[in-house]
């Protein structure tokens, strides 16, 4: 079994990792897959999704998975941290001929404990509307391929909706479908309705109703992603021309775009309260986009490939009163719910879930830490850490509560003059004894107190997030919270960009941190991309063909948008290191969600394996035990 921490061998798996919640860990007896448990040949199959539906079962065991694996579909009762995984008996089983699965979505508002509602997307580009409790095919829609012929990359109930949903398409159309109208026996005809910057709506002219309600061409190629706001309100779109484009989704207006540093996007998802977007790639970065500001405000870097999965732990997000709470609307009560809302929640009424804009005219903000995590197509694990010295850079470095790396922003002269800057940064998390935090700068032509032209980098590392001394038996804090960190940061000029890369000197030993220039790991590097950035496999010529284009397309793009908003240079935004940063699979990774006592992630094998939060790696042991007593053996 391999243990936490580096490791001594690149290639080696690793079962738990360490944050400082405490010690996450891979249980075994809870991996899903195919009954025979043999790994998939997944070569020229699409990749393994996976959709989680709660159907309050009276029982208390009412989560259901569903997940893809080549040609077939299965749908399980989710037991979780609970009890082992019962391959033997899958609720639905379904194998396709001459199609595959390419995705799926369960609707939240209409799961019973009798019958749920599933959509199916596929290669071919149909969609099957299935209840696997019932065992019945209610609807086949683009069944004749009359309303696109390329592949479903994407599908979602719309939120609030019983019968909406919402299909994208490799051929870079999204579709509005109601499953009460039926499809057509000729190809639909098209009426424009309203027209942007590089996206159009048309809406469906027919006589009589019919899908789809309403065709979204946005950008150039394949839509990859799509993802709802919190509220529903608004729709985030990863093309693989690289752009992430907002839309308010009723109105079908352009609120704001992104454009990835090169590459196609691949995957986007929302924060619980909205305000922010992680999307990633084919540049094997994560980045963070700001809602309100609608700009780029960091970019994380763990991969060694295309990060295929991006998602934010609702569980983790964390906030601290440091001061009087003035800074946000409403009571203490609704401002941890905005926080803290439960999965299965109704994400209609999910507008009150957003965190109110703090006060002007105060600059103490309370303590934010949005935890988000990554998969990719490297086969590891990245969780990253959204922390205040990143969302408010302009306040004083006293007012900080992260251990943060502060550097020059300022290019490096022609002179060769060191332009480096160390900053040792002492915090103090609890905020009671009125010490401001020490930090001693040194550069070139930068006065030592200066913020604006230097740019924050959080490596993430660990601090009590109980001040008063209390923890939980499994919480681990890695290191003192009164620790130094010191950081050297070299700036290494090529074509138009700069490369940052840096290295924590003490005390993170346990901790992932980025390393972009070390001689002994670049041949390494470089064959683990090249065998593990392979995208997504298409199942038509023609979607080669598109990805081939598009990818010329965004190569020219990457001239015209560097250095501007949209995608700004490496060195005018922080760089955050991962948290966790494990390879945890032996093929690339699929799917990564994160659920109230466990996150789950998939690879391409078809193995769904579910790692057990600090604390709940006990109850599967528990369950287990003969006698099911709290005082059995934790294995």
């Amino acid at each position: 079994m391999a243990a936490e921490g580096g490791g001594k061998e690149m290639n080696e798996i690793k079962t738990q990792f360490t944050t400082r919640e405490g010690v996450y860990k891979l249980l075994t007896h809870s991996e899903y897959s195919r009954p025979n448990r043999v790994p998939f040949n997944s070569q020229g199959s699409n990749p393994v999704k996976v959709s989680f539906v709660n159907v309050n079962d009276q029982s208390g065991n009412g989560d259901r998975i569903c997940f893809n694996v080549g040609r077939e579909l299965y749908f399980y009762i989710y037991k979780g941290v609970r009890k082992a995984a019962d391959l033997s008996k899958p609720i639905d089983k379904r194998i396709y001929k001459g199609t595959q699965p390419t995705c799926h979505d369960f609707n939240p508002l209409t799961a019973t404990a009798e019958s749920v509602s599933l959509l199916v997307g596929f290669s071919a580009g149909q969609v099957q509307l299935i209840d696997p409790i019932k065992k019945e095919t209610s609807k086949l829609f683009n069944e004749e391929r009359l309303i696109d012929k390329s592949r479903v990359t994407c599908v979602r109930w719309v939120p609030g909706s019983e019968s909406l949903f919402l299909v994208a398409h490799s051929s870079g159309n999204m579709y509005l479908y109601n499953v009460e109208n039926t499809c057509g026996t000729t190809a639909p005809h098209y009426q424009l309705l309203k027209q942007g910057e590089n996206y159009a709506v048309h809406t469906c002219k027919s006589k009589s109703a019919r899908n789809p309600l309403l065709r979204w061409t946005v950008g150039e190629g394949a839509l990859n992603e799509f993802a709802f706001s919190p509220d529903g309100k608004f729709l985030a779109c990863a093309s693989q021309d690289g752009f992430l484009r907002v839309f308010g989704f009723d109105a079908a207006e352009l609120h704001g775009t992104m454009k990835s540093y090169f590459g196609g996007l691949l995957c986007v998802c929302w924060s619980p309260d909205g305000r922010y977007i992680v999307a990633g790639g084919e540049d094997d970065l994560v980045t963070v986009w700001s809602f309100s500001d609608c700009k780029v405000i960091a970019r994380g870097h763990g991969h060694k490939s295309w990060v295929s999965v991006v998602a934010f732990d609702h569980c983790t997000t964390s906030v601290e009163d440091s001061d009087p709470p003035a800074e946000f609307s409403g009571s203490d009560e609704d401002f941890h719910e905005q926080l803290h809302f439960s999965p299965g929640r109704d994400r209609a009424n999910s507008a009150q879930s957003r965190l109110s804009k703090r006060n002007s005219t105060d600059s103490r903000p309370v303590s934010v830490t949005y935890r988000f995590g990554s998969v990719g197509q490297d086969t590891q694990l990245c969780l990253w850490d959204l922390t205040e010295d990143i969302l408010f850079p302009h306040l004083p470095l006293s007012r900080t509560r992260t251990h943060t790396n502060v550097m020059s922003a300022t290019s490096p002269p022609a002179t060769g003059q060191n332009t480096s800057t160390v900053s040792n940064s002492t915090t103090n998390p609890s905020g009671t004894n009125g010490k401001d935090n020490v930090s001693n700068s040194s550069s070139s032509g930068n006065p030592a107190n200066s913020l604006s032209s230097t740019l924050p980098r959080s490596n993430s590392l660990p601090h009590s997030s109980n001040p008063a001394g209390g923890s939980t038996p499994n919480s681990h804090t890695g290191s003192s919270n009164n620790s130094s960190s010191s950081t050297t940061t070299a700036t290494t000029t090529k074509g138009n960009s700069i490369i940052d890369s840096s290295f924590i000197a003490t005390g993170v030993s346990k901790f992932a941190t980025l390393s972009l220039h070390e001689s002994r790991k670049e041949r390494h590097e470089k064959d683990h991309k090249r065998n593990h950035s392979m995208g997504h496999i298409s199942s038509k010529s023609s979607d080669k063909l598109n990805q081939l284009s598009s990818s010329r397309t965004a190569k020219a793009d990457v001239v015209k948008t560097l250095g501007t908003t949209l995608c700004p240079r490496m060195e005018e935004v922080p760089l955050l290191e991962p948290l966790v940063c494990k390879k945890i699979a032996h093929e690339r990774l699929t799917v990564l969600i994160f659920l109230e006592d466990c996150l789950v992630t998939a690879c391409q094998e078809g193995f769904v394996c579910t790692w057990a939060r600090p604390g709940k790696v006990g109850l599967l042991s528990s369950q287990n035990n003969p006698a099911n007593s709290p005082s059995g053996t934790v294995v």
